[in-house]
């Protein structure tokens, strides 16, 4: 093998000769030198076993070692931490839950012993384990805790919405007459065509009458406002209750009034006594429905609560 050396500084070409014995001595060379290497790093290891480490080395060791795990611990109890907050505001919203489906229980009137939340679900049936389970790690029950929360949150928005139409609902059925005027007595004349006392002739009666006696009292068919508390020439005097939507009571030939015009009523709130004023031929109570003005038969809605 013929080398070429060609420099700047000397004007002739030098070339070498590499021979057969030159490349078997280079080869060899590099052999010792890899076996060297080699030596020293089993040297190398042989001196870091823990029976020849020394004292300064063994203790830099230990203490990165305590170090990392002073870190873990660390890093665990701050995740325990953050789960156990979690976990007590999932408990809150689980109390919360279970005190508003007891009032949405109560309110459709179920049966405490059909839906209690104070007992947990019952559950059951054949153990069927899974061949390969997977280790459960603090970043996969950190993600579930919070969908478990974001979860817990949607129904709760939904109840609170459900609990607030039932309210609504509830509160318009108080505001509808659907509570007998009257506790004693029955009817005289009903809601309809009927011969006019007074006249003899075919009239329309647009209420219905209850018989009793003077001093009977007469309570709010429904929740509303008064608007008319007066003597009034064909009722004598009469109550009349705005229940809203449209809705009005009127309550006629009472013998003393106990409520006044712009008053706030309550449903069976007792606001007249009977008695035989204006246009009556005895005692009784003349009590009416009307909606958007006209006359509507007062049974319907008293026959609509009870159903």
């Amino acid at each position: 093998m013929n080398i070429i050396l060609v420099s700047s500084r000397y004007a002739k070409v030098r070339s070498i000769t590499l021979t057969r014995t030159h490349l078997i001595a280079m080869a060899m060379s590099a052999l010792l030198l890899f076996v060297g290497a080699v030596l020293m790093a089993q040297y190398a290891i042989v001196r870091l076993q823990p029976g020849s480490i020394s004292n300064e080395l063994r203790n830099w060791l230990a203490s990165a070692q305590q170090d990392e795990q002073q870190k873990q611990q660390s890093y665990l109890r701050e995740s325990l931490d953050t789960m156990a907050k979690r976990l007590g505001q999932m408990q809150a919203r689980l109390l919360r839950l279970d005190t508003l489906g007891a009032r949405l229980a109560k309110m459709t009137g179920m049966k405490p012993q059909e839906f209690s939340f104070e007992q947990l679900p019952a559950q059951g049936g054949p153990y069927l384990p899974v061949t390969r389970q997977a280790d459960v790690s603090l970043g996969n029950m950190n993600q579930q805790l919070a969908s478990l929360s974001t979860l817990l949150g949607d129904r709760s928005d939904k109840l609170v919405a459900l609990e607030t139409l039932l309210m609504q609902d509830s509160l318009n059925k108080r505001l509808l007459p659907s509570v007998a005027p009257i506790t004693e007595g029955w009817y005289s004349s009903n809601f309809g065509w009927r011969i006019d006392p007074f006249t003899g002739k075919n009239a329309m009666h647009e209420g219905v009458d209850y018989m009793v006696q003077e001093g009977t009292p007469i309570y709010a068919s429904a929740g509303g406002v008064v608007v008319y508390a007066d003597y009034h020439p064909q009722y004598g005097n009469m109550v009349e209750i705005d229940h809203g939507n449209d809705i009005v009571t009127r309550y006629a030939h009472a013998s003393k009034l106990l409520v006044k015009v712009g008053q706030m009523v309550r449903r069976r709130q007792e606001i007249a006594l009977s008695g035989s004023t204006g246009r009556s031929t005895g005692p009784h109570l003349h009590f009416e429905v009307r909606y958007k003005g006209l006359a509507q038969n007062p049974v319907r809605f008293l026959q609509r609560a009870a159903s």
